[in-house]
């Protein structure tokens, strides 16, 4: 067995309400010192003569996925104005390609039954709009950030990175000629909006601190030196975004905190004119506007928590200025969590949860009655668990609504909803093309589950799991348990094929719809938060102990999961309960929060105050955290087997948290060599860019997990 990498000792002290840390892994931070980078280099050598015997599983793992997947295709085409919008994949192709072509009804909206088209066939009147290959050439990492078509169709706007620090570089191309133009927009955030005569882009940037904070206004032809700031969000708490309504009317620049929202909207005919504020912001109180038509006449809908945990949603007239012109048109139901609401010409769609699961439900207009609302009802699904959402529905006038529906055993289907008959028409179902040995791929193969775990408080907390057919409840089978629980972020059910590679080998998938997530309406996030996160880390464990109490495996058959906020939470129970698991894979994961969030010169911490509390001003906030900090409260005993991945780029949560938690879990810990830390040197947050390496990518952690089972 190789030497593992012990990282060098500079102690740095850090005091707060009179308490003194004394820090030794936090030179790491100094992403430019030859020591930092040879230190991640050796722990990557590290990492790679540790795993070098899972090369030949690695490649049969990438190679499954490649081969379970269809290479060349086609999306379903989305109707925009004259023109069917698509996006192509090409075999070979690290990248897609965003694609066009003609409507037949180019002078209306007639039309909305998307042409079949298949991706070996030449599609009369395509247009390329843009391939990524060619963008990406000569580059290690790429992304791209806005795709947005001006109103009349004529003109592009796109944004790219070639870093992966998420600094958007904006242009403008010409569909008319395919002349990329002049103008050129440094550092933004990704997103661009164009007002209703396509002269107009509005985008965001952030400041030091990576918090989006200004919109600007970029008239094209003119120099980016006479852009315009037309809103500068000042309260450091709070980010700002900017968009255009469905309608077309409006063009809404949103600021938010954790808690509040405030929204102001112009005439997306005007640019130039000043925006207006809907309601003024108001601590605690979070809404969202839609534009909508309602017996005639034009309204805002407004979608709130005032008075309401789950939301409620009102009306307000279009020209609002205040909340108390709100009126209510759905109330607060407590077992029903409003999360968005899309308006039509002809009919309202709500998305909403309810016991775990999600909904998208009509609400049809009729100018006939008196508050023009009509019938009110759920789309249909027949599976017990599932997870639908809105898809591309981006006019007005469309009588369907794009949906996407999954199963843990069902692969991504695109349907059509039509309104008016009130039918389903399924557009497309994900190809999974038939394996090199196991033949081709039946979801009958496969048996979806929903349990509930106890948490230490008694709270019911719901588990999602697909294993293989005929999985007996013996404690025998291998399983993956994942997790995340923060910022209202739900974690629904979904399918995988690179997951196939593992259920094939006779391993079962869960997902712990913890506390700090969303999954079960709004009090579920306010119960995982603050003075509460311990109950995200609790109810993991409760649900691993469930898994094993139920005979769906066994503690030394069991590997944890989670990226971001869930890397602290991966790093949280292998404090709390080591004993529980045979392995756990943490991805970029927040692990030393608390050193992060008494920072508010480092990247979003001051924002994040009120998700996590202000450790900097309010002392039980401090200890609370303290309590819980991975990094802080690494012991001497051993760990499951740990394999850490970070991005040298991260600008969410910086590569220096994994870092540090390595080198002190290799100081401290019964069995350090069991730790593992992948630097990936050109990627973000989201890992690496390019569809083969992000297989490949996870191959590299689905074959440690098989290994961890015994199963290489």
């Amino acid at each position: 067995m190789p030497d593992f990498p012990v990282a060098k000792k500079v102690p740095t002290e850090r005091t707060h309400h009179g308490e003194t840390f004394v820090d030794d892994y936090e030179w790491l931070r100094d992403k430019e010192s030859p020591d930092t980078l040879a230190y991640l280099t050796a722990e990557n050598d590290y990492t790679a003569a540790r795993t070098a015997h899972l090369e030949g599983l690695r490649e049969a793992i990438f190679g499954e996925i490649k081969a379970r997947t269809q290479e060349t295709d086609l999306s379903v085409p989305s109707r925009i104005g004259g023109y069917w919008y698509y996006g192509r994949s090409v075999e070979g192709q690290q990248y897609g390609i965003s694609c066009r072509c003609p409507a037949g009804d180019t002078d209306g909206l007639d039309d909305w039954t998307p042409p079949s088209l298949t991706a070996d066939e030449e599609v009369p009147g395509e247009e390329v709009l843009l391939d990524v290959n060619a963008l990406a050439e000569g580059h290690d990492f790429f992304s791209l950030g806005a795709a947005s078509v001006s109103p009349d169709g004529n003109l592009l706007a796109y944004s790219t990175d070639t870093v992966g620090n998420e600094r958007f570089l904006l242009r403008v191309k010409d569909l008319r000629t395919g002349e990329v133009l002049p103008d050129q927009v440094p550092d933004t955030l990704g997103g661009a909006t164009w007002d209703l005569k396509g002269t107009t882009l509005f985008y965001a940037t952030v400041d030091e601190s990576w918090r989006p904070d200004k919109v600007w206004r970029h008239v094209l032809g003119t120099p980016v030196s006479e852009d315009v700031v037309v809103h500068h969000e000042t309260d450091e708490r709070f980010w700002t975004s900017v968009g255009r309504s469905r309608s077309d009317r409006l063009v809404v620049i949103g600021s938010g905190s954790k808690t509040t929202t405030e929204y102001r909207v112009l005439d997306a005919a005007d640019p130039t004119g000043e925006f207006r504020v809907v309601a003024p912001r108001r601590q605690g109180v979070e809404y969202g506007i839609e534009h909508a038509v309602i017996g005639g006449e034009d309204c805002l809908l407004v979608l709130h928590n005032e008075g309401a945990e789950n939301y409620a949603l009102a009306r307000a007239p279009f020209d609002a200025t205040s909340h108390e012109q709100w009126q209510p048109l759905i109330g607060h139901d407590p077992a029903v969590r409003l999360e968005d609401v899309d308006a039509f010409a002809g009919h309202l769609v709500v998305s909403q949860r309810s016991d775990g699961l999600t909904q998208l439900r009509v609400i049809e207009l009729d100018d006939t009655r008196p508050d023009g609302l009509g019938d009110d009802y759920l789309v249909h699904f027949d599976e017990p668990v599932y997870t639908v959402g809105a898809g591309s529905n981006a006019e007005f006038h469309q009588p369907t609504i794009r949906l996407g529906y999954t199963t843990m055993a069902t692969p991504p289907s695109v349907y059509d909803f039509d309104v008016p008959t009130r039918t389903l028409h399924l557009r497309k179902t994900t190809p999974v093309l038939p394996h090199p040995v196991r033949g081709p791929f039946d979801p009958e193969h496969y048996e979806q589950h929903r349990t509930w775990a106890t948490a230490s408080d008694g709270t019911k907390v719901p588990i999602s799991l697909v294993v293989p057919a005929g999985t007996p409840q013996d404690g025998s089978t291998p399983f993956l348990l994942y997790g995340y629980g923060s910022y209202e972020d739900s974690i629904d059910p979904y399918f995988s094929i690179a997951r196939l590679s593992m259920l094939d080998r006779g391993v079962g998938f869960a997902i712990a719809h913890v506390r700090g997530g969303g999954e079960m309406g709004r009090h579920w996030y306010d119960d995982g938060k603050l003075l509460r996160k311990r109950n995200t880390f609790t109810d993991f464990v409760a649900c691993a102990e469930h898994l094993a109490a139920e005979g769906w495996t066994s503690a030394d058959r069991l590997i944890a999961e989670g990226g971001s906020a869930g890397g602290l939470l991966m790093g949280a129970v292998a404090n709390l309960a080591p004993e529980a698991f045979a392995g756990i894979v943490a991805e970029v994961p927040f692990v030393d929060p608390l050193t992060t969030i008494l920072d508010p010169t480092l990247p979003l911490t001051v924002v994040e105050w009120e998700e996590w509390g202000n450790p900097l001003e309010d002392p039980e906030v401090y200890a609370y955290m303290k309590s819980y900090s991975p990094y802080e409260n690494v012991e001497a005993k051993r760990y499951p087997p740990l394999l850490v991945e970070t991005s040298l780029h991260d600008t969410r949560v910086l590569y220096v948290e994994p870092a540090k938690w390595v080198a002190r879990l290799r100081e401290v810990a019964a069995n350090p060599e069991d730790v593992l830390l992948k630097t990936q040197i050109t990627a973000g947050h989201g890992g690496v860019s390019g569809r083969y390496n992000a297989w490949k990518d996870r191959a590299f952690s689905l074959a440690w997990m098989l290994d961890r089972f015994g199963l290489a």
